[in-house]
């Protein structure tokens, strides 16, 4: 019976521990204490199992008092006194009983922890579907080892022994129970492996190498292949401790360097070796399965701070080579050709993603360098796995940055090498490499097509020294055509090497066995594209229709950035007519609404024209549909709108930003992979990096994108933010990994994405600014800044309709959509940039300047400049200067600043005045590029909508003084201000306002509430008037500066001023901007429009500028023609009178500007008699203001004459004597009094009576500029039908033709030259309205009587003037410019007046002497007329000169 036995028997059960602290507890008495410790050892002798005894002695008992105290700081020590005293009483008897049966206490020992070790681990049987012990064996062998490694201590126990003794029924252990030998150092698995052929008992047999091999390997995948229960997380980690230990040892033993190795030794590193390479082995295996059981926990294990714990740094770093070069030439089943076939499927997004993670670990101890190299080794020494390899070089690209300059030295080198010896082997290496590369996409390494062009493409490549390097590289391609895909031939057939002409046979040999090979794979090379997707992406081929747009757009875009026709379409027009015509032509003649403005489409296809590459019939048929077409479609998307890739992508981008928030920045990289990926399926059709820089039209009102566009556009976006929040959460920007950089570099590589996210970044800021948190405007500004920061070199954006004058960068389009118009977009705008500066700021601390800058976008900078001041005014107080702000206290610390940028108790007026006070902040001030012009200021203020201003009119004044008065007049030019100078503070308010109210039509394209309320305009108007009055004082005073009238009328001469050649958009320009000047001018005080200067000491009045103002630049904009408006003349007599009143005697002064004005500037002096009626009662107020007393000067009162006599006979009246005025006043006057009243008035019958132009030459020249008058009315309601009050004046003209038809004076009318005392004609209206006058000449003409007819007819210059207003009828034709058809009973069309006139021009010639004209006047008429109508010049020249009949003719 043992000992726990008999303890049952009793009321309690206690173990010996128990007993023996029982009985000291006790303290028998003395004369008992001989007594029981004879009882106690004759008991112990009789019934003590070794065994039981063991386990007595392991057990931690609750009941033991050792382990029980109540003192729980006693608990430690007694444990271990527990132990000591355990493990000595333990050996003490094993020594006592192994003596009693004669057998060493090492044996005895041995069979007792043996037993023991079995009784816990069980056999085979029972655990062969178990990895690892269960949690109360894991205790109960702890308990056992801790045990046996003191009975070790003190020399009881023999490990070797035991190892014998284990292996004596050829049992080998679970690699647990090796684990815990092995941790308590009772027998290592080193030793296990080092003697299993050591072992001389007989009875035992050796542990060959096959055996230890099975059991290891065996044993390590049945424990990957295991899956501890959920929640158990102990033995999970003991699970991972296993492996690493096992594993640990291995490496160890297997790839030690000594310096002279031992047989045995050397056997055993050949054994570990071998074990971790069926292990590899079985993981390449389960990956080429696709399947993950055991695999993802193998490849943990290479860990290279776990396998050092065993080995040393260089082991690792051998064991790691060694498994790199295992896994690149594990089954090298592929052939080359076969790479190249399927090189297109083994990227790092297709790849599997255990195989990656594999590369990873085993790359993790190595630079990109020795990688690189030791590739290089394996490919050059070895038979390879293709797949691996390409797979391997994708992983280290995408995890490795800097990897992609390491792999173009590396590739130089095999090419260098290749071309030397003419290697076959390093050549295809290279190729195989570079592809691999570039189906990565543009942010991992270059295209193929570029490397391709790089390498081959120019004189100084690798194949160019000599004829038999080209010939091997044509070889090497030619061999090469029956397995390449077809997006390399392409490529090759696109950018072909450089050949010298002598040998160009080579290569069109080369390129017509592509060809071929490209028909074969039923690709027609006649459709390729110009600039055809040639990456390598391995995406399906674009339709013919979607390629040529694409070449189209790229082709526009080189030419917009270069200026001339690029060689591949001037190629193509050549060698690849058949594209060219049947699918480039019609994709860049797609019609559309032409601009008036030429853009860079209408110049390609004019250069196009002039270089005779458009059909013509092809040409005529795209302007006639342009003409119809009134509205751009959108063109289909050719894309799939399957919702399954936006599954995928949501699930990649929530991972995403797990492995961001776990900080895994390897990881981060390979995601991104993934991710770019899928968008490719999203956003097909990826083109190839251009030549130049694209431009990308963002329609800021055209048709929505496509819903899958945006879907994943918004998906971004969102995922975007939700990363820049957590990112931040931890560290502030300039801290974290360059995670978001990459990110916004994997969607560059795609231009069908980045317009997408473009439009979608459009539609937030100016349509659902509303909508937007402070979370998501902190997103998107970081996203905005990193977008700016990689599009640096990158695509341009053309706004649609065309807001900004040229493309720009994609932050400053994106900058244009945040409008500062109303209080609402103001706080958004301010908020948007806030976050975006200061995040800005916060990513570029601690890099140099230039890099700082990159992240800060000047647009939004100077929109923060412009906003802080007006909505914060302790700003001003503290403004920016070109030495900083003005303050006291600064911010110093960019994490500051961060934190109140992302602080959800701040408001954004703490961040903007942290922000406003920062020093990078105030040094940008520095910098041209950041700083605000006043211009600048001027056009963003004058966009503010009043009514929904932040400020009120008080504090809006306040605001634009201080700005003028304090910010900008003061600073110098160089910065954006005004040098101190009022002139150039002037130039910039009237500037602006015009541009102002020039721009106003695309201003309410791109923002409809612009038109709602008013602008600022009446509020920078009054800043004008402010400083042009300060600037007249300032001239009054003495200075010698030009007065504010030059200054004022030489500006608009600039504005007006074009070198251009005259055109109709050239006309129409300069129309709106004198009507935009004219709205100005009436704002400003008349006075100041006519100069007051010193002549002998007395002022006088000088209206020379304002004579030359009006003559060369109103009469341009007037509407009707020859009329200034009324409100433009009352204002220019104002200032006239006005200013009369500085000088000594104002009414001689006026007489004399009039008389001036009256022989000078004819458009005045019509356009008063014109509106005299109105002006009269204002100039006569301001004449008894100005000069009370005084009557009205002469000239004025002259004016008032004429009106009375002509209102006189439009009344009937008793004919009062004509006034001694000019025959244009009276001819205004009476023009004004008649104007629109018909033939049958009586009054103007009586005044033609009194007017008879015989009687006197001032008679004949009133009614011929009376004529002249009409003439223009009835040529106004010819090209204006709806003038109604103009209607009469054909008949006016018909009743003045009837009194003038005998004198040659009226045919000056309608001549251009040669007018005489009749050249005022020519200053009253514009030269374009006076090209039109041939067809009020026909238009009248062909509606009078016969006899009129051929009265006109016998008038000398008749036939002169006949023809010349006939050829220039047929000029007006050929141009377009004809009236438009009418309705009206009385008017001909156009083309009938045309007709008749030739036939009344025919009619003429006959009956006119040959005399009437002279010789050289005849050959001037025919030659105009030859080109026109020959018709006509032979007429002429039959009847009017008979010489030129031919001698037969003149026999006859």
């Amino acid at each position: 019976m043992s000992l726990s036995a008999s303890c049952e028997m009793g009321p309690q059960k206690r173990t010996l521990s128990s007993l023996l602290a029982g009985r000291v507890v006790k303290r028998p008495k003395q004369e008992d204490a001989r007594r029981l410790q004879e009882a106690a050892l004759q008991l112990l002798e009789q019934q003590l199992d070794l065994r039981g005894l063991l386990r007595e002695v392991g057990n931690r008992d609750p009941g033991n008092i050792f382990s029980t105290q109540n003192v729980e700081q006693k608990q430690a020590g007694s444990e271990g006194a527990t132990a000591a005293t355990a493990g000595s009483l333990l050996a003490s008897e094993l020594r006592r009983r192994a003596s009693q049966l004669g057998v060493p206490t090492a044996g005895l020992s041995v069979k007792m922890t043996l037993e023991r070790l079995m009784e816990i681990a069980g056999s085979e049987e029972e655990d062969q579907n178990r990895g690892l012990l269960s949690s109360s064996k894991r205790v109960q062998l702890c308990l056992l080892l801790e045990s046996s490694r003191e009975l070790l201590s003190q020399g009881a126990l023999c490990p070797k022994l035991l190892w014998q003794e284990y292996r004596r029924d050829q049992r080998l252990p679970h690699l647990e129970v090796v684990y815990h030998l092995h941790a308590y150092n009772i027998l290592t698995l080193k030793y296990i492996i080092e003697s299993r052929r050591t072992c001389t008992h007989r009875s035992v047999s050796p542990l060959s190498d096959q055996e230890a091999r099975l059991w290891l390997v065996s044993g390590m995948k049945s424990l990957c292949g295991w899956t501890p229960p959920q929640r158990d997380e102990e033995t999970k980690r003991v699970q991972q401790e296993v492996l690493s230990t096992v594993v640990g040892v291995l490496v160890g033993s297997g790839f030690e360097l000594s310096q002279e190795p031992a047989a045995a030794d050397r056997r055993a590193s050949l054994l570990c070796c071998s074990v971790l390479d069926d292990m590899l082995f079985w993981l390449l295996d389960t990956v080429e399965k696709s399947a993950a059981v055991g695999a993802e926990l193998w490849i943990e294990i290479f860990d290279a701070s776990l396998c050092a714990v065993s080995a040393s740094g260089e082991t690792v770093q051998r064991f790691f080579t060694h498994s790199l070069t295992q896994t690149l030439t594990y089954k090298p089943r592929l052939t080359v050709s076969d790479a190249i076939a399927l090189q297109n499927e083994w990227t790092f997004a297709k790849a599997n993603r255990l195989l990656t993670s594999l590369f990873r670990k085993l790359a993790v101890v190595f630079s990109v360098e020795q990688l690189l190299c030791h590739l290089q080794r394996v490919l050059e020494t070895h038979e390879v796995n293709w797949k691996h390899v390409l797979c391997f070089l994708s992983t280290l690209l995408v995890y490795n940055p800097c990897a992609q300059l390491s792999l173009r030295e590396l590739l130089s080198r095999l090419l260098s090498s290749a071309f030397e010896g003419y290697d076959l082997e390093n050549m295809i290496t290279a190729f195989l490499l570079a592809r691999q590369g570039a189906l990565e996409g543009p942010a991992i390494f270059p295209s193929y097509s570029n490397w391709f062009k790089m390498s081959f493409g120019g004189g100084s490549g690798y194949h160019a020294s000599s004829k038999k390097s080209l010939v091997f590289l044509l070889k090497f391609l030619s061999d090469l055509v029956p397995f390449e895909p077809s997006q390399y031939l392409k490529v090759h057939i696109l950018q072909p090497p450089y050949v010298r002409v002598k040998h160009r046979s080579l290569l069109m040999e080369y390129i017509s066995l592509a060809k071929t090979r490209l028909a074969d794979l039923k690709e027609s090379v006649e459709d390729m594209g110009l600039y055809e997707d040639v990456s390598g992406a391995g995406g399906a081929s674009l339709q013919p229709q979607c390629q040529a747009a694409q070449d189209v757009e790229k082709a526009v875009s080189l030419f917009e950035s270069t200026g001339r026709i690029s060689a591949t379409v001037m190629e193509a027009s050549i060698f690849r007519r058949p594209y060219f015509l049947a699918w480039f032509l019609s994709a860049l003649l797609t019609p559309r609404t032409l601009p008036v403005k030429a853009d860079a489409r209408m110049s390609f296809i004019e250069a196009l024209k002039k270089a005779d590459k458009i059909p013509a019939a092809q040409y005529s048929s795209y302007v006639e549909s342009c003409q119809k077409q009134r509205q751009q479609n959108g063109g289909a998307v050719c894309l799939d709108t399957n919702d399954e890739p936006l599954e995928v992508l949501k699930i990649q981008l929530q991972e995403f930003t797990e492995l961001l928030v776990e900080g895994n920045d390897g990881e981060l990289s390979a995601q991104l992979s993934r991710i770019s990926h899928t968008l490719s399926a999203i956003f097909p059709g990826r083109p190839d990096e251009p030549i130049g820089r694209t431009v990308i039209e963002l329609h800021t009102s055209g048709p929505p994108s496509p819903e899958l566009h945006v879907k994943a556009v918004n998906m971004i976006l969102r995922n975007f933010c939700q990363c820049v929040l957590d990112a931040s959460r931890a560290n502030p920007p300039n801290k974290q990994s360059p995670w978001a950089s990459r990110f916004v570099s994997a969607l560059l590589g795609n231009t069908q994405l980045l317009s997408g996210l473009i439009h979608g970044l459009w539609d937030l800021f100016h349509n659902q600014a509303a909508l937007l948190s402070a979370a998501h405007l902190l997103g998107l500004a970081a996203f905005v800044v990193h977008l700016h920061a990689c599009m640096s070199h990158g695509p341009l954006v053309r706004l649609v309709p065309p807001t900004l004058p040229e493309p720009v960068g994609v932050g400053e389009a994106l900058s244009s959509a945040l409008v500062c118009s109303t209080h609402a977009n103001m706080l958004f705008c301010v908020r948007l940039c806030v976050a975006a500066v200061c995040y800005g700021i916060c990513r570029g601390d601690s890099l140099p300047q230039q890099q700082q800058q990159d992240y800060i976008l000047n647009s939004l900078y100077k929109k923060l400049l412009y906003l802080i001041p007006r909505l914060s005014p302790e700003a001003r107080r503290t403004p920016i200067t070109a030495g900083g702000p003005i303050g006291d206290h600064q911010e110093e610390s960019p994490p500051g600043l961060w934190i109140s940028a992302t602080d959800a108790n701040g408001t954004w007026r703490k961040t903007a005045w942290h922000l406003w006070r920062h020093p990078a902040f105030r040094q940008l001030e520095n910098t041209p590029q950041y700083q605000l012009s006043f211009s600048e200021w001027l056009a963003v203020e004058l966009r503010v909508q009043r009514s929904e201003d932040a400020l009120s009119d008080p504090e809006r004044q306040e605001y634009q003084q201080w700005a003028c008065w304090e910010l900008y007049l003061s600073r110098p030019e160089e910065q954006g201000g005004c040098g101190g100078d009022t002139r150039i503070l002037c130039s910039h308010l009237l500037s602006a306002i015009m541009d102002q109210q020039l721009s106003n039509q695309n201003l309410e394209k791109l923002d409809h509430r612009g038109s709602e309320t008013g602008t600022c305009l009446p509020d920078i108007l009054s800043r004008l008037q402010e400083f042009v009055y300060d600037m007249e004082v300032t001239h009054l005073s003495g200075s010698s500066r030009p007065s504010s009238s030059d200054f004022l009328l030489e500006l608009l001469c600039q504005r007006c001023s074009s070198s251009a050649p005259p055109s109709i958009s050239g006309e129409l320009s300069q129309q709106h901007t004198l009507n935009a000047w004219n709205r100005v001018l009436l704002a400003l005080p008349a006075v100041l429009l006519v100069k007051v200067k010193s002549e002998g000491g007395r002022p006088t009045l000088e209206c020379d500028t304002l004579i030359e103002h009006v003559n060369q630049h109103q009469r341009k904009a007037c509407s009707p023609a020859g009329l200034l408006s009324c409100h433009l003349t009352l204002h220019l007599l104002r200032g006239v009178v006005g200013a009369s009143a500085r000088c000594g005697r104002p009414g001689e002064e006026v007489n004399k500007a009039w008389s001036q004005i009256s022989l000078r500037c004819p458009l005045l002096l019509v356009s008063t008699a014109h509106w005299w009626e109105r002006v009269s009662p204002v100039l006569s107020s301001l004449w008894r203001r100005l000069c009370d007393g005084e009557p009205l000067p002469e000239q004025l009162q002259l004016l008032a004459d004429c009106q009375n006599w002509a209102c006189s006979l439009e009344k009937g009246l008793p004919s009062a004597p004509v006034p001694t005025a000019g025959a244009l006043l009276l001819a205004a006057s009476l023009h004004r009094a008649w104007g629109g009243r018909g033939h049958d008035d009586q009054g103007f019958t009586a005044a033609l009576n009194v007017l008879q132009p015989e009687r006197s030459t001032q008679h004949r020249q009133v009614l011929v500029f009376l004529l002249f008058l009409c003439v223009q009315d009835h040529l106004t309601s010819l090209l204006y039908p709806q003038e109604r009050s103009r209607q009469g004046a054909a008949e006016l003209c018909s009743n003045l033709l009837l009194a003038l038809v005998d004198s040659a004076d009226w045919l000056l009318v309608f001549q251009s030259n040669e007018r005489g005392v009749y050249q005022p004609i020519a200053m009253v209206t514009s030269d374009e309205w006076t090209r039109l006058m041939p067809w009020a000449f026909y238009s009248l003409l062909l509606q009078q009587s016969a006899e009129l007819l051929q009265r006109a007819a016998l008038c000398p210059g008749f036939l002169g003037t006949a023809v010349l207003c006939y050829v220039g009828l047929l000029q007006l034709r050929l141009e377009g410019r004809v009236p438009p058809p009418t309705a009206e009973p009385h008017q001909m069309e156009p083309s009938r007046i045309l007709s008749r006139a030739k036939q009344f021009l025919l009619r003429a010639i006959p009956q006119t002497p040959p005399t009437a004209l002279s010789s050289s006047r005849l050959r001037r008429l025919e030659s105009q007329c030859a080109d026109l109508d020959p018709e006509v010049a032979a007429a002429l020249s039959m009847h009017l000169d008979p010489h030129s009949l031919s001698p037969e003719m003149d026999f006859l």
